[in-house]
């Protein structure tokens, strides 16, 4: 977690104890740094003017004022209904623990009014599963940004176990199935592991090389391949006629 996500995650975890303190002690255990480090933190965040104060006593800490922690966001209804129903449907993906927090960063800056009218509509928006998806490994949500070669534990559809050093190369979503698309060592090619059938995954501490990654990699049968595009909104991701490094979608070999 880098220093801007740590001030922001500070925040949240005073937030969500407020008006009970937190010690640095307990704040540098949760986010996995030095106490000097969390006062640092603290110390920078007093100073851009969020109402964070210090209790003393044994069973004190640090406070904050929840009611004026930071600046309503500028959503419309009909935008933070928009992003709540989109993070929830993350609840299957490899992205689910860090869409929930993303959405408990939202409803902290959004106006009462807004949040309740959003909250009510929400409450009637439903979506049909065939029943609970079992959860992939956590890692696989950070495998892209790490650089990581993975070693996965995969389970195919016959029920056959293996151990792959998977070098990832990017994520493809249908439905509630969630695939890591990956070079894999073992078979020497480009293959695509459906998440709930990835048993176990670590890092190996290992820097994969730089591989690219096309539309024409992926051997998709049916439908239509959109990328997302952080900046304008999704786009169709155009797919080209070349036949090579196909990515195997049902039954990695």
């Amino acid at each position: 977690m880098n220093r801007t996500d740590r001030l922001y995650a500070l925040v949240e975890e005073l937030r969500a104890v407020a008006p009970r303190p937190l010690s640095a002690r307990r704040l540098a255990e949760r986010f996995e740094v030095s106490n000097r480090t969390i006062e640092r933190d603290l110390s920078a965040l007093q100073q851009a003017g969020v109402p964070i104060w210090a209790e003393p006593g044994r069973t004190g800490g640090y406070c904050i004022d929840v009611a004026h922690t930071l600046a309503p966001l500028g959503f419309t209804v009909d935008e933070a209904l928009a992003v709540t129903v989109a993070l929830g449907m993350l609840s299957t993906s490899p992205f689910r623990t860090d869409a929930t927090t993303a959405l408990r960063k939202v409803v902290a800056v959004m106006d009462r009014g807004t949040l309740h009218e959003t909250a009510e509509l929400a409450a009637r928006v439903h979506l049909l599963d065939d029943g609970p998806a079992p959860d992939a490994p956590t890692a696989l949500a950070g495998a892209l940004r790490s650089g990581s070669v993975l070693r996965i534990a995969y389970r195919d559809r016959a029920g056959a176990d293996t151990i792959r050093d998977v070098e990832p190369l990017g994520y493809l979503g249908k439905g509630r199935d969630w695939y890591l698309i990956g070079w894999c060592r073992l078979r020497d090619g480009v293959r695509a592991f459906r998440g709930d059938r990835v048993m176990t995954a670590e890092p190996t501490g290992e820097r994969a090389p730089r591989r690219s990654l096309s539309a024409e990699d992926l051997d998709i049968a049916y439908g239509t391949l959109r990328t997302l595009n952080a900046s304008n909104g999704p786009d169709v991701f155009p797919r080209g006629a070349s036949r090579t490094a196909r990515a195997s979608f049902e039954t990695p070999t």
